[in-house]
């Protein structure tokens, strides 16, 4: 499957799924690594892979239809399958989504539909919740909202910073992306409703992660 990688900094995510996409049996290939931001720093490091880059810059456009017909246009052209938003910063309209309807995955840094939004670690640490996360999910429309695919279950500890919890998050969305993006890849899942099913010989239906529990 042809994936194209949209981002607005410096990428974690997004390499992570390059890597995989260095391997012989990942059933995925980058054809093209997208940012809204000229300055984006996973721009050199897609370039390092020897992925296409493009930049389109929001700036530059009169209004948000504008802005996503180019991305549409600069998408298909690469003949992107799925697109893999990886720190794009910016929300989508509802005419982009709903044209690429359950072919745009999403990582949120926490456990949807907990702490929607930004500054998610700041707000988990303020609210004294014992456990945070990371979700992959389809996209919909609405923020942070959409069919889940992966989420891992993480502990917070006593003595966390802001900083301290996104790395221990970060660490588990870029395995359960990875995964994400093999299953879809390999046509291993049905989506009905706001609910996705997945189709496995083996009768073991993956999901959640829980770093806590053994062999998971």
């Amino acid at each position: 499957m042809k994936i194209a990688i949209l981002i607005s900094g410096r990428g974690s995510n997004m390499r992570a799924l390059l890597d995989a996409c260095t391997q012989a049996d990942y059933p995925a290939e980058c054809v093209l690594v997208l940012s809204n931001r000229p300055d984006a720093a996973g721009l050199k490091v897609a370039e390092a892979y020897d992925i296409p880059t493009q930049v389109i810059d929001h700036t530059r456009f009169a209004d948000r239809t504008a802005f996503e017909d180019a991305l549409d246009s600069a998408l298909n052209e690469a003949g992107a399958e799925l697109i893999c938003l990886a720190g794009f910063m910016r929300l989508l309209g509802s005419d982009f989504v709903n044209r690429w309807r359950d072919k745009i995955l999403n990582v949120h840094p926490s456990l949807l539909p907990a702490y929607r939004g930004l500054h998610t670690h700041e707000r988990v640490l303020e609210d004294g919740v014992r456990f945070t996360g990371c979700t992959i999910h389809f996209v919909r429309p609405e923020m942070d909202d959409g069919p889940i695919l992966f989420q891992a279950c993480v502990p917070v500890m006593p003595d966390d910073t802001p900083e301290i919890l996104e790395d221990r998050v970060l660490d588990w969305e870029h395995k359960l992306y990875v995964d994400a993006v093999r299953i879809v890849a390999e046509g291993r899942l049905r989506i009905s409703g706001r609910v996705v099913q997945f189709d496995d010989p083996a009768g073991k239906q993956p999901g959640i992660a829980n770093p806590l529990l053994p062999d998971t």
